[in-house]
């Protein structure tokens, strides 16, 4: 079965047969599972198809509104809903200028229920719809009533910091707070890119990085991080060891910025290969060292450190860390 459909339109023709959960689910972090998950049982009650419409690229990004680093990637968005459920279909609806213009009752009529044959639609309290982002919620249940499908808000979940959400996630990253940015996310928030040459310098003093390029996701502040390792192949992640990674410009060579990582007791060649490191803990700041011999001790220390607080995760196999 497919689980990702690329557009609306490429789904089977099934009127009123889908309850459809809509959503930019960035990070899909605890709220989004908990949205996920209540859909998943309504739509199960309902004896409907679940499916989770999300849209590519980000609205801002299309509409010139500067958009923010994503918590994920658009490829990890789709593993993660994908795993909640076997029965869960994904949806990745392109976002155009087109689609923008839409007026709310032509954007329900054509997508929700022409294409995506909508049943049950359920939304986020503050949704907004249609040309101008005119439509909201009530709107979407007055066209629910004349076009054949209920819609419903999804009740938010959170803690006694309040609801779990991407702007909190945000928030607590940016002030290097990784512990709260995990709790909400309910994982380590990870890093994703493909191995590249770098200066050898790690390898010189006995400690071999694999520097990674084109990272999209959103960056903590710059530091050293102890960090679990997933190799990425074909949609398919699996466990590849655990390690210690520096986020920042290396002033001590002056290298420039690079997000690298270390695996322990690993040397094999992983160039070309697309890798992301779960970020569990933040070590210490990036901070300049006297020279060479000063940076290796305290990367011995940080590898120290690093091994300790991953030490209590298992192993998950052939898995993926998260």
């Amino acid at each position: 079965m497919v689980r990702r459909i690329d557009g609306a339109s490429s789904l089977e023709h099934r009127p009123r047969s889908r309850l459809v959960a809509i959503g930019n689910f960035d990070g899909v972090h605890r709220g989004h599972r908990a949205v996920i998950e209540a859909a998943l049982r309504e739509a199960h009650e309902r004896r409907l198809s679940p499916v989770a419409l999300t849209f590519h690229p980000h609205p801002a990004q299309v509409l010139g509104r500067g958009a923010q680093a994503p918590l994920t990637t658009l490829a990890r968005k789709v593993e993660l809903l994908c795993s909640f459920s076997d029965e869960l279909t994904v949806v990745v609806e392109p976002f155009t200028v087109a689609l923008s213009e839409l007026s709310p009752a032509a954007f329900a009529a054509d997508c929700l229920v022409e294409r995506l044959g909508a049943s049950v639609v359920i939304v986020g309290d503050n949704f907004r719809f249609g040309h101008q982002r005119a439509g909201g919620l009530a709107d979407l249940t007055r066209l629910g009533e004349q076009l054949g499908f209920a819609a419903h808000s999804s009740a938010l979940s959170g803690d006694s910091d309040g609801p779990f959400s991407s702007t909190r996630v945000r928030a607590a990253l940016a002030s290097g707070d990784l512990a709260s940015a995990n709790h909400v996310l309910g994982r380590p928030h990870s890093l994703s890119g493909r191995v590249v040459h770098g200066d050898a310098r790690g390898r010189s003093i006995g400690v071999p990085t694999a520097n990674l390029a084109e990272v999209a996701e959103a960056l903590p502040p710059n530091g050293v991080y102890a960090v679990l390792v997933d190799r990425s192949s074909d949609g398919v992640s699996s466990a590849l060891g655990r390690g210690v990674a520096n986020i920042g410009v290396r002033p001590t060579s002056a290298a420039g910025f690079s997000v690298e990582a270390h695996l322990f007791d690993f040397d094999r060649d992983l160039y070309g290969q697309t890798l992301r490191l779960h970020l569990v803990a933040r070590l210490r700041d990036e901070r300049k060292f006297s020279g060479l011999d000063e940076l290796k001790a305290q990367i011995s220390r940080d590898i120290l450190a690093a091994q300790s607080v991953l030490s209590a995760i298992p192993n998950p196999g052939g898995a993926a860390w998260y």
